[in-house]
């Protein structure tokens, strides 16, 4: 019996997608209070974000897996690259830097942090790749560290705090140059490469290392390629006019709530553009699938690191605010404990519920550190 090409789960996604962003649209231009066209054009984005990442999965291996990777790398952080770029012709530079944060911070705290608690819980201590786990995590220290630096050049006063915008433009090139020397390996049929390759392929490692896991974390291809290319289309369009509506709403709804545009930038954007793809991460822990969800988890703010904030500072010099990657004092310290903390708690190959709930822990203190500014 052949099956559907259109299942239950693919029509919640489509059918989910579709009335949102409908909703989203009549709550913009219709006046209902800053509120709820916030809320709407929030649940729009994620939801756009997932059907992203479910149209990339049903192309499967039929460009070469590590070609789908690449491909899930650059579009499954296009609704968060839309909510930047709006936001920066808005003049939000707070909002956007926070956001960067943000979504290091909800990878690696809150998402990985519930994979842990819910394999923990279900299977007890989970156990995974310490060699690529640490491969991963000394990869993320130094995208960090790069990330960091013409901050802690700011704070310090040295020769190089006049010229951040400079400063800023070359750490981003390089950082894009690194990620565009793994492509030629990324796109190689089949698993292998360089750690750095697998490292930068993002959320798209779920492709690149699929032949290393047995068993598969997904089901074949259903979706023909028209059908698949078709909805990726509509969801990169359907993303930057939600994008927009958002930013629209998020300077009411952030005054009207009492929030800092920190906070909002950190939590509320990072969650909405970001962590709702990778809740394939706690799907696969609750599958006793580790090495396969940390990878895909870990992977996600490398895309970050190397990509997504690179993009924004050169795309930023097309509007009429200049972003730098001077970020506040207190984002800086939040990164890189972050960094550290996780580093050293997943480093031995090993996880448990209680590690779990310790990442979450702290990314509720540190959210609730940045509700004031």
């Amino acid at each position: 019996m052949p099956r559907r090409v259109i299942n239950r789960s693919d029509l919640v996604v489509l059918v989910g997608s579709a009335i949102a962003v409908a909703l989203a649209g009549v709550t913009r231009y219709a006046h209902v209070g800053t509120i709820v066209p916030f809320v709407v054009a929030a649940a729009a984005v994620a939801l756009l974000a997932s059907l992203v990442g479910h149209s990339v999965e049903q192309l499967g291996d039929r460009f070469g897996a590590g070609a789908t990777g690449v491909l899930q790398s650059a579009l499954g952080n296009l609704p968060e690259l839309f909510i930047g770029y709006f936001a920066l012709r808005a003049g939000l530079l707070g909002v956007v830097r926070a956001a960067i944060i943000g979504s290091i911070l909800a990878n690696v705290l809150l998402v990985l942090g519930l994979a842990f608690v819910v394999g923990g819980v279900r299977h007890g201590t989970q156990v995974f790749s310490s060699h690529r786990a640490r491969t991963t995590m000394v990869l993320l220290v130094l995208a960090t560290a790069a990330l960091v630096l013409p901050s802690v050049a700011s704070y310090a006063h040295t020769p190089a705090e006049a010229h951040e915008g400079r400063l800023s433009v070359i750490v981003s090139v390089v950082l894009l140059v690194l990620f565009a020397l793994s492509l030629p390996a990324s796109l190689r049929r089949g698993h292998g490469g360089s750690a750095l390759v697998t490292a930068t392929a993002a959320n798209g490692a779920r492709a690149a290392d699929a032949s290393a896991m047995e068993p598969g974390p997904s089901e074949a291809p259903r979706w023909p390629v028209s059908l698949a290319v078709g909805l990726l289309a509509a969801a990169g369009v359907l993303a930057a006019v939600v994008s927009d509506w958002f930013v629209h709403a998020l300077q009411p709804a952030v005054h009207t709530i009492g929030m800092s545009e920190t906070f909002a930038g950190l939590i509320v954007v990072a969650i909405a553009g970001n962590a709702v793809e990778n809740v394939v991460g706690i799907q696969l822990a609750a599958r006793n699938q580790a090495d396969y969800a940390v990878s895909v988890i870990v992977n996600s703010p490398l895309q970050i690191a190397l990509v997504l904030a690179p993009a924004l500072v050169l795309l930023s010099y097309t509007t009429a605010t200049a972003l730098t990657l001077v970020f506040a004092p207190m984002l800086v310290i939040a990164v890189v404990l972050t960094v550290l903390a996780v580093t050293l708690i997943v480093i031995d190959g090993e996880s448990n519920w209680l590690e779990g709930a310790t990442l979450i822990a702290l990314y509720v203190i540190i959210g609730t550190v940045f509700w004031w500014g």
